[in-house]
């Protein structure tokens, strides 16, 4: 099957297989040399087989954000440690945690608290007894940033409350994200700073963790940072989150592009969204059938790649490069901006992206490709059934 085969219409998302591969491979070969462990974070994604590819590079267990992906993940019945980069507020999904770990769906979850109300959920569900297979991070977070408590005299407190509950705390976590909008001298060293932080969350709350403290963060555009600081903490287990890089893109994680500068290969952006043009109705605009339901615009708008002909079956000829920038889009259409004039009806176009994630987020599934032939139906779930 080829990517214009009867059977499939525009908008496509395709996924290029030698660029998922060498990421895959490029980001756990790093993390291993820099004797961190990776937790990938599937929301990313949510596709079990290209998990199952990041498990094969070596990736310790799988990080999720909520409990539906959570009860999905153990579903695959393939991440044996999943993190839970959230705390568990409802009790009924504390419940199904449980179930899931007395029925062995994993070796162990992990999940997040910031507040005496996760705890006591937790304390609950798992009967203020010990139980081996759940692991409890108390969550560092920033001023106005998201979740997390606020102080390092607040972890500490909270994990005092973790182990009289009976808990199983294992460590700290947080999310260096809000500390910084940029890769400039400045925005690093706020990182920076923040990993002391952690560092010093994780040091403070070591006595009431059985073996290696673990420090755990994002790590998707600082992974430099992160890695570099955190490792630093004698002693500790290092858990990064780093997801995104997967698929990589054309936008903000090549700008952010944390990876040539802890000294390994480029990363490869991996996603070609494909989309026909419906109209070119004015001198410089042509309008593709892509929008907002088809395309990531959180962080910046598609780029513009390729464009191809097709013929009267509609099959596609060779890519040539485009002249051409998206300048606004409507629910399902772009608008593009053409300078040479050069698109016309009929034709197809291809988008790079910004934002993996809110790319995947649009499509049930999408096409693992070598060039035009689809090498693999990929499936993206968000929830499981229940």
């Amino acid at each position: 099957m080829r990517i214009d085969d009867p059977s499939l219409s525009w908008p496509l998302l395709a996924l290029d297989r030698a660029a998922v591969e060498h990421n895959v491979a490029t980001v756990a070969g790093a993390l291993a040399a820099a004797g961190v462990e990776h937790a990938p974070h599937v929301k990313t994604h949510m596709a079990r087989a290209l998990w199952d590819r990041q498990r094969a590079a070596g990736a310790w267990g799988a990080t999720v954000a909520t409990p539906a992906q959570l009860s999905t993940v153990l579903a695959w019945g393939t991440a044996r440690h999943v993190l839970l980069a959230n705390e568990l507020v409802d009790p009924r999904d504390a419940a199904r945690v449980r179930a899931a770990l007395d029925a062995g769906h994993a070796d162990e979850v992990w999940v997040c608290v910031d507040s005496a109300h996760g705890v006591e959920v937790l304390r609950r569900a798992f009967d203020g007894a010990t139980h081996q297979r759940l692991g409890v991070l108390v969550e560092l977070g920033v001023d106005g940033g998201r979740t997390g408590v606020r102080t390092v005299d607040g972890v500490v407190g909270l994990a005092r409350r973790v182990t009289g509950a009976g808990l199983r705390l294992v460590g700290v976590s947080g999310y260096e994200g809000p500390v910084a909008r940029g890769t400039g001298a400045a925005e690093l060293d706020a990182v920076a700073r923040w990993c002391v932080r952690l560092r010093e969350a994780g040091a403070a709350v070591a006595h009431f963790v059985e073996g290696p403290v673990v420090l755990s963060a994002g790590g998707s555009a600082y992974t430099d940072v992160v890695v570099r600081q955190l490792t630093a903490a004698p002693g500790a287990r290092v858990v990064v989150r780093s997801g995104a890089y997967v698929a990589h893109d054309h936008g903000h994680y090549a700008h952010a592009d944390p990876w040539t500068r802890l000294g390994v290969a480029p990363l490869r952006p991996a996603i070609t969204v494909w989309a026909s043009v419906l109209s070119a109705p004015e001198r410089g605009l042509a309008v593709c059938g892509m929008g907002r339901r088809n395309v990531s615009f959180d962080i910046d708008l598609p780029v513009p790649l390729v464009a191809r002909s097709t013929d009267a079956t509609g099959r596609l000829d060779g890519a040539r490069a485009l002249d051409a920038r998206v300048t606004a889009l409507d629910d399902q259409h772009a608008y593009l901006h053409v300078p040479d004039d050069d698109l016309v009806p009929g034709e197809v176009v291809g988008f790079g992206i910004s934002h993996p994630c809110t790319t995947f987020d649009k499509y049930r599934t999408g096409l693992l490709t070598d060039g035009d032939e689809v090498a693999a139906i990929l499936t993206f779930e968000l929830t499981q059934d229940r």
